[in-house]
């Protein structure tokens, strides 16, 4: 998703409570707050020797452990108003991607895709997604983009000390 279309749809849904699923049936605390939003530009080399160079906006959640248990979330609202004060300060690049910053004592830190959004009753629910690292020079380097399987009908590890 890029900054602009989380504008437009934070925009279109102000009456809402915002709610982020990290994982499967996985929100982020009621407690939580944007403490940082990040403007970043990537110039990047890869393992071919290819650059590439792209912007990303970062925005950050924290859980505060001085709100456990609180029940209502941040209002589409108000997160609206802390992200427009933030590009006030610093524009933002609209055709940058988004990503939330994340992590709890359960889910290692993660900078996440924004997956897809889903409107339920008085709730705006972004579904976040993790996205795997991948050899972008395949191509160049040879890599095979399907995963062999390899048939071993040994045991693994054995009494003779056959341990993988």
């Amino acid at each position: 998703m890029k900054t602009l279309e989380l504008f437009k749809v934070l925009e279109q849904n102000q009456d809402k409570s915002l709610l982020f699923e990290y994982a499967a049936n996985q929100f982020v605390g009621a407690n939580y707050h944007i403490t940082e939003v990040k403007h970043i530009r990537v110039d990047s080399v890869d393992c071919g020797s290819q650059t590439d160079s792209w912007k990303e906006t970062i925005i950050q959640l924290w859980e505060s452990p001085n709100e456990l248990g609180k029940m209502d979330y941040l209002s589409v609202y108000k997160a609206l108003g802390i992200l427009k004060k933030v590009g006030k300060m610093k524009p933002y690049d609209l055709d940058a991607e988004v990503k939330f910053e994340y992590g709890n004592a359960k889910f290692h830190t993660a900078q996440l895709f924004v997956n897809d959004f889903e409107i339920e009753d008085k709730r705006l629910i972004f579904k976040l997604a993790i996205e795997k690292t991948q050899c972008k020079a395949s191509d160049i380097c040879g890599v095979s983009k399907v995963l062999e399987t390899v048939e071993n009908n040994e045991p693994c590890c054995s009494p003779d000390g056959n341990c993988c």
